[in-house]
């Protein structure tokens, strides 16, 4: 069977469902799409799950990676493409979720030969103010600015990447892209107002857990992906004495419900996974319509 997609925002349950989906199929293993849950000395920080939250089903692509390794979209991909192979020769079904962009988009519709981010570079970009970035992307591919958000200064520093280091326009990379076809997909949603509770509650349980604790006892020198962990930085600067506990846990509520926000955004893009609210009854959802389309 083709892989089954299970996407949706940071904390609205995803990862509940996916285990209880592949419990009721019986005999699927869950290949995670998520950026920064691959690295093993941040379970809390990332929300990755537990073995109890795991339910006995086997997940692929958690804590396997140290936080001195970096880890792209490309590379991540790649990998996942070979445990669902390797899932699928057993005979099982194989579960993709997250709720990481691009990571999903190149698992679900194949890896784009846009040229891969350089560190350096980003690191230069980055540091450019806002309307200079946006200048140079003008000036090196108008067209691709002129279909760029250019409000939203990831999508610019990106896209001004690409255009660099490729040494063509935007358009160039997405005429020679030709996506592939993915499997069912499914996106959980909650009412912004249920979620945004939830993501505060998770934010506060974090701390309980010993995030400021992972934080405290990483290597000093991180790979680029590990360095971009949600939170990362935040806590940090409560080590630091910039921040105090209170004033941590609104902070990381706060870039959570940022983070949510834009994933909702992409999603709502993603017109091939079917919305299905994530309640009591999303399992049952999920697995009717899978039933109705092998009718």
């Amino acid at each position: 069977m083709s892989p089954l997609f299970i996407l949706g925002p940071t904390g609205c349950g995803k990862s509940a469902v996916a285990v209880e989906v592949a419990k009721r199929l019986g005999n699927a293993e869950i290949v995670s799409a998520d950026a920064y849950q691959v690295y093993r000395a941040m379970p809390v920080l990332t929300a990755a799950p537990g073995s109890a939250e795991m339910g006995g089903v086997p997940h692929h692509l958690i804590g396997t990676m140290e936080v001195t390794e970096n880890n792209d979209a490309a590379t991540h991909a790649r990998r996942a493409q070979a445990c669902i192979e390797a899932i699928q020769a057993r005979g099982a079904i194989p579960i993709v979720t997250g709720g990481s962009g691009l990571y999903v988009k190149f698992i679900s519709h194949g890896i784009s030969p846009a040229p891969p981010g350089d560190p350096a570079l980003r690191a230069e970009l980055e540091a450019l103010p806002a309307e200079e970035a946006v200048r140079r992307l003008q000036e090196a591919d108008p067209e691709g600015a002129a279909a760029t958000n250019l409000q939203n200064p990831r999508y610019v520093v990106r896209n001004l990447e690409i255009v660099l280091l490729g040494g063509k326009p935007l358009s160039y990379w997405r005429n020679n892209w030709q996506p592939q076809a993915c499997g069912p997909g499914f996106c959980l949603t909650r009412e912004v107002a249920e979620l945004d509770t939830r993501i505060a509650a998770r934010a506060a349980r974090m701390l309980v857990d010993g995030a400021i604790d992972e934080v405290a006892a990483l290597p000093a020198e991180l790979s680029p992906t590990a360095e971009k962990t949600l939170g990362l930085s935040l806590i940090r600067e409560h080590l630091a004495g910039a921040l105090t506990r209170s004033e941590l846990t609104a902070a990381l509520a706060l870039s959570t419900r940022q983070y949510a926000k834009r994933q909702r955004t992409w999603l709502r893009r993603e017109i091939w996974a079917t919305p299905i609210p994530c309640n009591s009854r999303a399992a049952d959802e999920i697995l009717q319509r899978l039933a109705q389309a092998h009718d």
